[in-house]
């Protein structure tokens, strides 16, 4: 049961940007923050007052059932059977509204698909996998570009990464992150004996440039005389500039300028500069340590899903789920339902 008291606190929030947004803000940043969470709010505050106002219709005609009038007794119960229908649909809608969404939702993928365990047969499951994500891709009307493969000698694929670009794409592959395990009869195999291969997908969300915004308390400037080597010029002025970004220890110089406004100037582009560089590579190695949890060893143990071929089943071992339609799933016509089910059991566990 959603509690009164954390829809009226978010109703009073909305409130409040609300009336910020009416009161004159200067700062043109502020207002553009202040207006991106109003606008993000806005539908969750809409959906909490259809929700209180259904309620309030409830209690409305539970008044009138206790009152002496008939026939408004009797519209009353002839109401109140749909109303409740109505205040259990706002009631989910209002829940979904409620989970707390994944920042990295919309963004971009980078998918990898790398044979594991199995040999051969690992490499022609690997390729049976990306066509199916390439299906995929066709349906949800996604941009599928090839960063690099690698084909086995039997027409399988022993590696391939793609980017995938479109609406919502991360909120729909991140599930994909994991073991995939096949079973099935090789063609090679004369006795029909069932092998067990797997194949290791990552899904991770693209990385995007780092905006590097400097806070004035992180910098520490201190200006000083130039000086030239053998003999040069030196300044009578303090128009060297040294800026020192005390979170990371970047230290940059500028004194080639007489003025020390353009020093500083030329000091901060160069910050900013290696700032980007330093931000980029913490998000390039906290992307490669998320990889490497991912793609385990290929180990059939870390499975998150198996396809079994002679029982025309796929499982997926993380919300116990079978369904027995493997070659709709293969094709990417049955993807999305697993897919669905998946979205709707990370969301009941959030909820």
């Amino acid at each position: 049961m959603i509690k009164d008291e954390e829809l009226n606190k978010i109703l009073e929030k909305f409130k409040n940007l609300e009336d910020q947004l009416n009161s004159s803000i200067e700062d043109k940043d502020a207002y553009i923050s202040i207006s991106k969470e109003y606008a993000d709010l806005k539908p969750l505050a809409q959906s909490i007052n259809n929700f209180l106002d259904l309620r309030h219709e409830l209690e409305d005609l539970n008044n009138i059932l206790n009152g002496d009038d008939k026939d408004l007794i009797a519209i009353a119960k002839s109401e109140i059977a749909e109303l409740k229908n109505k205040i259990v649909t706002s009631e989910e809608s209002l829940k979904q509204l409620l989970i707390p969404k994944d920042p990295l939702d919309e963004k971009n993928v980078i998918l990898e698909i790398r044979a594991g365990t199995g040999g051969d047969e690992a490499a022609l499951f690997a390729g049976s996998l990306l066509r199916m994500y390439q299906r995929y891709c066709d349906e949800q009307n996604w941009k599928l570009e090839f960063l690099s493969i690698s084909d086995s000698e039997k027409g399988g694929v022993k590696e391939a990464i793609i980017k995938i670009s479109g609406k919502s794409v991360y909120s729909k592959l991140k599930y994909e992150s994991g073991v995939h395990r096949v079973q099935r009869v090789p063609e090679t195999e004369s006795q029909g004996r069932v092998h067990t291969s797997a194949a290791s997908v990552v899904v991770l969300p693209e990385a995007e440039d780092v905006d590097v915004q400097i806070d004035e308390k992180d910098i520490r400037v201190d200006v000083f005389r130039s000086s030239g080597a053998g003999g040069q010029h030196v300044n009578t002025t303090d128009s060297a500039v040294r800026i020192t970004h005390l979170p990371s220890g970047i230290v940059v110089q500028q004194q080639d300028e007489k003025s020390q406004h353009k020093n500083k100037a030329r000091a901060m582009i160069v910050l900013k500069t290696r700032l980007y560089d330093y931000e980029r590579k913490k998000q390039t190695d906290e992307i490669a340590d998320k990889r490497k949890s991912q793609i385990g060893s290929g180990d059939r143990s870390e499975r998150i899903r198996t396809y079994n071929f002679p029982q025309g089943r796929v499982t997926d071992h993380r919300i116990n789920l079978t369904l027995y339609k493997l070659d709709q799933i293969l094709n990417s016509t049955g993807l999305e339902e697993l897919v669905s089910k998946l979205i709707i059991a990370d969301q009941s566990e959030a909820l």
